[in-house]
């Protein structure tokens, strides 16, 4: 057993010395013995005490359980009640002050020296768990000003990245439009060159083999700038789902006369467009750059003089689409990157491109709120299947 400093607050003198001389025998130090609240109190403002027996009923105008109040208040010492008292309303009033420990009268030695040590015990734990607690607290508060830093630091980083992306849409934007002004100047050029070639010049073959190439080049550069502008409108979130009223049969003859008109390897594009209705709404430019991105596409990786399958039906309130070529494939390995921007297959040998074109068939798909898929086997070919929302 420890040696402990008690506080003996007892109004029965013979109690409080037969209570002296038990806890005197266990090697206890008594600091003081008091009779009344008011005595302890003044006891234990001068004199430190480890733990406070106390009597509730005192002599003077504080009992017992308004003395043990003060004490928790003040001085946070463990108090264990002495009392002969058992009846409901008194352990009711004693168990509000949160008493280390509760003794009935008379007690023996025994009994006693253990309610001391369980007390002390339940305190050191307590306050054990408090400073722990106190930590915890202490930690949760700094972790939560380093939270409040970082996210303040996060928003400049985002408010930083909002500003350089404006920025870098807006260059792109003026860089872009920049460029289109003098293509079209050398588009018109180039086609004069060839109007000139088709009369008799000594040069006529030369003339429109470079008037070709020219144009070729210019309207390759102006797909590629349509592609960066399309993107920098992406990136700056300004692509909104426009719906318009859609004449279903001219629309599909224009994204097919478009492909056409830039086959060079002599596919042919063969046509199935089932019970379509005469008017469907859609974002017309988002649908168009849909279907005109994976109809060139098929038509780019067939072989040369292949055959190119695009069917187009209408079926549960959705435009469902079609577009099967028997080309060059996409290697298993690389499918999963297939919508990334910039991304070509190893496969792709010799053929022009910038890899934007599935890239904005994919951003597309998402503002129209349609599904896209595809099944691909190297040598073999590629199927692309749409499901477009339409009213």
């Amino acid at each position: 057993m420890f040696s402990l400093k008690i506080l003996i607050t007892e109004d029965d003198t013979v109690s409080a010395l037969l209570l002296k001389k038990a806890l005197e025998k266990n090697h206890h130090e008594i600091i003081g013995m008091a009779d009344s609240g008011e005595m302890a109190l003044e006891i234990l403002e001068n004199t430190k005490a480890d733990i406070v027996m106390m009597d509730i009923n005192l002599s003077g105008k504080l009992d017992g359980i308004k003395t043990t109040e003060i004490i928790n208040e003040r001085y946070s010492i463990p108090v264990v009640y002495l009392t002969a008292s058992s009846d409901t309303e008194t352990l009711q009033k004693v168990a509000v002050t949160n008493p280390s420990a509760y003794v009935i009268k008379p007690f023996n030695i025994r009994e006693l020296n253990m309610v001391i040590e369980l007390a002390i015990f339940k305190d050191r734990k307590e306050k054990e768990l408090q400073n722990l607690n106190n930590e915890l607290e202490e930690k949760v508060k700094q972790r939560t000003a380093d939270l409040n830093e970082a996210n303040k630091e996060l928003q400049k980083a985002l408010e930083k990245e909002r500003e350089l992306s404006e920025l870098k849409s807006r260059i792109v934007q003026n860089v872009s439009h920049g460029f289109k002004t003098p293509l079209t100047s050398i588009l018109s050029s180039a086609q004069l060159l060839q109007m000139y070639a088709e009369k008799d010049h000594p040069f006529k073959a030369k003339i429109s083999k470079h008037a070709t190439k020219i144009e070729n080049s210019v309207r390759s550069l102006n797909s590629l700038l349509t592609s960066v502008l399309f993107f920098g409108k992406a990136d700056a979130d300004k692509m909104n789902y426009k719906p318009v009223k859609i004449y279903t049969a001219s629309f599909l003859k224009d994204v097919v006369d478009m492909v056409k008109a830039g086959i060079d390897n002599e596919v042919k594009i063969e046509t199935t467009f089932d019970k379509l209705p005469k008017m469907i709404t859609s974002d017309m430019d988002l649908l168009y750059q849909i279907l005109e991105n994976l109809l060139a596409n098929a038509v780019k990786y067939s072989k040369d003089g292949g055959l190119v399958q695009f069917k187009v039906w209408v079926e549960d309130s959705l435009l469902k689409a079609e577009i099967k070529d028997y080309g060059i494939g996409i290697p298993e390995s690389e499918q999963a990157q297939l919508f990334d921007r910039f991304f070509r297959g190893k496969n792709v040998g010799l053929r022009e491109g910038s890899g934007l074109g599935l890239s904005i068939v994919k951003k597309c798909i998402e503002v129209i709120g349609g599904k896209i898929s595809f099944e691909s086997k190297v040598s073999v070919g590629t199927t692309f299947f749409l499901e477009i929302p339409i009213k």
